[in-house]
């Protein structure tokens, strides 16, 4: 259900140059944005509620001027040619529409809204409703079904019209976990036949599952961007040391453990717990027994594991609380 490509091959279908953009002209929503996106690219905006993800979706998608910098997408300047661009998009944001409707109505209208003739959304309802899993409820209101089936069924709506690029703002918000996978899925099966996906999240395992490339987002800068692998590999040859010890012995334990590794490690602290980057971890886990021991602290977890996207993004948004500032 896409339409023909219209870019010239190799160039991005989006193209983002220092986007600035601020609501109340004191503080900036979005500070020197810049990426690209690729034709057939899962893209990932990955952060936390408030750091600029949604302003972003909504420059994207015309919704907003940016206060400065240059925008393309799709080969057209949103401030110039916005209709061009709504032309050849699709949009799932958190709001919910046609609630009054059966689930096949809401797909049919959402179809002659973008002007599909009628032989054409008869066939795209039903292979929409088989698709995204919709069968056992097409009957049924929107009002009245759940959370996670009016998610599936404003993602699998937009198909009933051709587009190049989707834009999707948590789609999964309020899902379930078997919810959330079937509607993952679906996307990726879109993606398969060649769509452009643009995904905010702050779910981590979906940014894994999911996207190419990500990148992390904090307080309307981009702090991170790369393939998923790359960002885990950021730390190349590092391994992650988690620990935990009694919530009234941390108070003086982490800041000791802090002051014998000095610049060889990174430690992040949270409560009770703390997760540690090491280039020796034989070595590390010596110390902090060592240390322990000293210090009569009981360790109540003590481990080693491989680095994941969730400390690629932990420390990428915190690079001062909690860490020595070691890696």
């Amino acid at each position: 259900m896409l339409s023909p490509g219209r870019i010239p091959s190799g160039e991005p279908i989006i193209s983002a140059e220092g986007i600035r953009h601020s609501y109340d002209g004191r503080r900036f929503a979005l500070d020197d944005v810049s990426f690209t996106v690729a034709q057939g690219e899962v893209f990932g905006l990955l952060g936390r509620n408030g750091a600029g993800k949604s302003t972003l979706i909504k420059a994207m998608t015309t919704l907003i001027q940016p206060t400065s910098g240059k925008l393309r997408i799709l080969g057209h300047d949103p401030r110039r040619e916005g209709r061009k661009i709504r032309d050849r998009i699709g949009v799932v944001q958190q709001g919910e529409s046609f609630e009054f409707a059966s689930v096949e109505t809401n797909l049919d209208l959402y179809g002659f809204l973008w002007g599909v003739p009628r032989a054409e959304r008869k066939q795209r309802v039903e292979t929409l409703i088989e698709r995204f899993g919709l069968g056992e409820f097409r009957r049924r209101r929107s009002f009245d079904i759940s959370g996670g089936q009016k998610r599936r069924v404003q993602v699998a709506r937009e198909f009933m019209h051709d587009m190049d690029i989707l834009f999707l703002d948590e789609p999964t918000l309020g899902l379930d976990v078997l919810m959330r996978r079937v509607l993952l899925d679906s996307i990726r099966a879109e993606v398969q036949r060649g769509l452009t996906v643009v995904f905010t999240t702050h779910n981590l395992e979906e940014a894994d599952y999911l996207c190419d490339r990500i990148a992390v987002i904090e307080e309307g800068r981009i702090l991170a961007l790369d393939t998923v692998e790359n960002l885990k590999r950021l730390y190349s040859g590092k391994k992650t040391i988690d620990l935990t010890v009694s919530p009234t012995e941390a108070g003086r334990f982490f800041p000791a453990l802090v002051a014998a590794f000095g610049a060889t490690a990174s430690i992040k602290t949270n409560g009770n717990a703390a997760v540690l980057l090491v280039e020796d971890p034989k070595a590390a886990l010596a110390t902090i027994v060592d240390l322990s021991q000293r210090l009569g602290i009981h360790l109540e977890w003590l481990t080693i594991r491989q680095n994941t996207l969730e400390d690629v993004f932990l420390r990428s948004i915190s690079p001062q609380g909690g860490s020595n500032g070691g890696a």
